[in-house]
Formats: structure tokens, sequence, C-alpha cells
């Protein structure tokens, strides 16, 4: 192990590249120097988080590179640390954010430089979220992400975009003001907000129940499960492409990690307790927000919805508490991020060309666009969960951890693979496919050199995932295993 402080400077260095970019003067050429810096900036974060996965032990299920600081004496600890569960979403967090930079060129029209500072500010965000190993830091920096995230929906959104980004902010921030009652109430009864020392002591049976429902109330908003998902598809909608990318691709997939790392972690018995609830709430999402997303006339919102579909198959996958179900969801969470990242992406390209996102203005890009159609295929294929794309090792994952546990649940859940069929290929058939009918699309020129290096890369991904998932699963193997092993032996002492 390394004495070098690695987790804080992945934290702080996005941060300190945004405070350079705020204070430089250069009046020349200003938004080309802000752009370069903030690319040169997220991708060297990139790098330092390869060589982190590069010393990371996948075989023990310790936390590693622990930092632990005093922040508030007797009450506060500055404390991080990564296991298997966590250093695959710093990884996708610090992959995402370049290329997020790469896509502002034609998307962003005024203060880039200030989205550039939001944009680094949300990755420090992000990365400390899933390093926090103190209930109070993982708190701040979980809710510190709502003000960048509110600022680019609300600062260089589409015409509704006030309305969304306080829709957005209210709905999200409600939900976790509980979270807050109950990490202050979780130190009232133990004394301290340590993760790692909470995991050894356990919290009394008696308080699972209330304390399960106060976090559950704040990360079923932002994963989100149905029904507080109302704010996800006009967030989404307004939201300037980058920032679409990284409310599907990181900001999601926080509430994830927190089901497995908090509620299912901490609360043991009542995880147990709510089983029933969690099924019934995710098969809800996965069958109801699927027909709905075939409804969709905005690509944005059909994308969206199955993004509150997709969520749904992990939130099902990390309460069957079974090896696969959990590694299936992580798996999940990862591929959701760059599928959903990439099609965002490629909504994006069409619609800085055609200033629209009705799919009925469109047909026949097949002919005009014919990169930009093959690259689409991929990532619709992706979505749909076929094998060969790292859509299909998650849900498969997930399924085969929900059969374990109930038939009837799965065979429900399995259905969703099919309506997820139904309208991604809808979306690709009436897009790419079909006459020409508007005749601006002959205008049209294909991915210029920018968009095929971004999408290029993510279509890449996707397929050796797809293909080859054993890195990530190696990752996540003996933390995850370690984790249910813990959870069950939590249960039987606590019930005794």
């Amino acid at each position: 192990m390394i004495d070098f402080p690695i987790l804080s400077s992945l934290i702080l260095l996005p941060i300190l590249g945004a405070l350079f970019i705020f204070f430089s003067k250069s009046k020349s050429n200003s938004e080309a120097t802000s752009k370069y810096l903030a690319l040169f900036v997220s991708f060297g974060n990139f790098i330092l988080s390869l060589y982190l996965w590069y010393l990371f032990d996948p075989t023990t299920s310790d936390f590693q590179f622990l930092e632990e600081r005093t922040w508030i004496k007797g009450f506060i600890n500055y404390k991080v640390g990564i296991d298997g569960i966590s250093i695959l979403f710093i990884i996708l967090t610090t992959f995402i954010a370049p290329l997020c930079v790469v896509a502002v060129n034609n998307s962003v029209k005024n203060s880039l430089k200030h989205f550039l500072i939001a944009i680094l500010v949300m990755e420090s965000l992000m990365i400390g979220v899933f390093c926090s190993l103190d209930l109070v830091v993982f708190y701040l920096f979980f809710e510190g992400g709502l003000i960048p995230m509110f600022l680019i929906i609300g600062i260089w959104g589409g015409e509704r975009r006030v309305y969304s980004a306080f829709k957005f902010f209210l709905y999200t921030l409600l939900g976790s003001v509980l979270m807050l009652v109950a990490i202050i109430s979780i130190y009232w009864m133990t004394g301290t907000t340590d993760v790692m020392y909470l995991y050894s002591i356990g919290i009394e049976a008696k308080y699972q129940n209330l304390l399960w429902l106060a976090f559950f109330s704040s990360f079923a908003v932002k994963t989100p499960m149905w029904p507080v998902h109302t704010w996800l598809p006009d967030a989404h909608v307004e939201a300037p492409t980058a920032g679409s990318v990284l409310l599907a691709a990181i900001l999601l997939k926080m509430a994830g990690y927190g089901f497995i790392r908090f509620s299912v972690g901490l609360f043991p018995i009542a995880s147990e307790y709510f089983v029933p609830l969690i099924y019934f709430l995710s098969l809800v999402a996965i069958i109801y927000t699927s027909f709905v997303a075939l409804m969709q006339e905005d690509m944005k919102k059909l994308i969206a919805y199955s993004s509150v579909a997709h969520m749904g198959f992990v939130t099902l996958g990390i309460f069957t508490f079974t090896q696969q179900g959990i590694e299936g969801s992580i798996f999940q969470m990862i591929s959701h991020g760059l599928v959903s990242a990439a099609l965002f992406f490629s909504v994006g390209v069409i619609y800085e060309r055609m200033h629209t996102r009705l799919i009925n203005s469109y047909g026949g890009l097949v002919s005009i666009m014919p990169k930009y159609a093959i690259v689409l295929m991929v990532f619709t294929l992706g979505a749909v969960g076929l094998p060969g794309t790292s859509g299909f090792i998650g849900e498969f994952l997930i399924l085969m951890g929900a059969f374990k546990k109930s038939f009837l649940v799965a065979t429900i859940a399995s259905f969703g693979v099919i309506l997820a069929a139904a309208y991604m290929l809808w979306l690709y058939k009436r897009v790419i496919f079909g006459k020409i009918i508007n005749q601006e699309i002959k205008k049209l020129s294909d991915l210029n050199k920018s968009e095929i290096l971004i999408l290029s890369l993510l279509a890449f991904v996707i397929i050796l995932f797809g293909f080859y998932p054993e890195p990530l699963l190696n990752t996540t193997n003996v933390s995850v295993k370690d984790f249910i092993e813990m959870y069950y032996n939590n249960i039987n002492f606590t019930k005794n």
C-alpha cells in the first residue's frame, strides 16, 4: 500500500482545476483555454483512477487506501477508503467526466467557462460519495452534488429549465432531509458516524426499520424508484447533453451504491423485512415505466424512462442478497452508466443539427449518417441487453439471483427485457430507417472527429465488457462475497 493520499487527490484535483479556471484571467481565447484545462485535469484524474485500480488488491474485502483526519473534534472524522464495491464507480466517474468536457463543443453556447467549472466540481463531489466511510462526510458529498447539477439544468437547460431544476432539487432534498435526521439519530445512539465501526457493532433491531425508511426516502428519489421518478424525465429533457450524461451515468448510481453500502450494510434486519416492498416497487418500475417509454415522442424522455426501468433491475438485484444479484447490480450500474451516457450523447449529436428531439421529425438517417447509424445500433443493443454487450451480463446475473429467491418475481422481471427491446428497437427503427420525410435531414453531416472519438470509445467499452466482463467481476467478487457473509452474520447476531 502506498503512503500517498491517492483518494484525497482524486477528490481534490477536479476542484483545484475548477479554481484555476475560475481565477484565470486570460482574455484572448479564454473559452478554448478553459476547455483544454478542464480536459487536462479530468483526463489526469482518469489516469490516476486507473493507477488506483492497478494498485487495488481484489483478493481482500478490507477497505484499502484508508485516510482518516479529525475534522470536527469528537464528532466528525474525514475518513475515506475503497473496496471492490466502490472502486468501479470511481473509475466510471473519471471516465465519463473528460467525455463530457469534449462534448461541450456545440451544446453550450454561453458561459462555457462556468459550465466546465460545474462539471469539475460535480466530478469531485461524486468521487467523494464513493469513497466516504463516515456518514456525515457521505451526506455532505451526496447532497453537495445537487448544487452543480441544479445550476447545470437551471442555467444551461432548455425552455422549462427553471421548473425542471427546482423540481429536481426539491424532490431530492426532501428525501435527504430524512436521511440527515437518521444520521443524527445514529450518532446519538452509538456515539459515532464511522461506517466501519458501525458495521462491527451493529444497530439495535428495534430502531432499524425507521432508520432504514429514512435512508430509503433519499435513495429511492435519487435512484429514482417508482412513484418518485417523475423529476427525472423533466430534468433530462431540459438539461444540456453533458448534464444529461452526468445525471444518467453517475448521479443515479450514487443511490444504488447507497442501498448496498448503507441500507443493506447498516440495517440488515430492516432490509430483510422490507424485501417485499422493494420487489414490488422494482417490478412496477421495470414493467410500468417500460410501457410509458413506449408512448414517448421525445427521444430524451424515452431514454429517461428506460433508465428508471434499468434501475428497477438494480434495486431488485441488490435485495436478493445473493452473490449473483449484488454483483449483477453493480455490473448493471456500470453498464447502464456507459450505455445511457452513450445514448444521451447520440441524441445530443442529432439535436445540435436539427434542434428537435421529437422522434417523428427523423427517419432515413441511415443513408445520410451511416457512421452514426452503426454506433447507435451498438448502444441500442446494449440498452436491450443483447449478448455481446455489457447490458446482458448485468441483467443475466440479476435474474439469476432473483430466480434463487422467487420464481414469480424473476419471471415478471424477465418481461422487462422484452419490453426494453420493444421501445429501444422502435426508437431505432423510426429514427434510422424509413423514408426521409423531413427534407432538412438531407442537409445533415455525419459524425465529426470529436463525436467519433466519444461514441466509438463508448461503443468499444460496451462491447469489451460484454465479451470480457472478468476485470469488473474479479474486482467485486471477494468484497461482495464477504459483504453478503457479514449481512447474514449480522442478521443472526441481531436476532439472537
